[in-house]
């Protein structure tokens, strides 16, 4: 995993701003939504976990480095 920086989580908060859609892609945890399950961003946390309510009604958070998820519906 990459050391976070200011600049890397100053870019995280501008590519998933609050309200966001997403669309998990891959997550490494046992309790993981299916991969392609949406949810709409709650925010960035300070170590560039991107905070997200799935749809299916949990709220994992993608983890900066090793999980992944895609901005959808623009």
């Amino acid at each position: 995993m990459r050391a976070m920086t200011l600049e890397i989580l100053a870019s995280l908060r501008e590519q998933f701003p609050q309200e966001a859609r997403v669309e998990l892609l891959r997550m490494d945890d046992p309790q993981a939504p299916p991969i392609g399950t949406k949810g709409t961003v709650r925010g960035v946390d300070d170590t560039g976990s991107i905070m997200v309510a799935w749809d299916s009604g949990g709220s994992l958070h993608v983890l900066y480095g090793v999980d992944e998820c895609r901005k959808v519906g623009e």
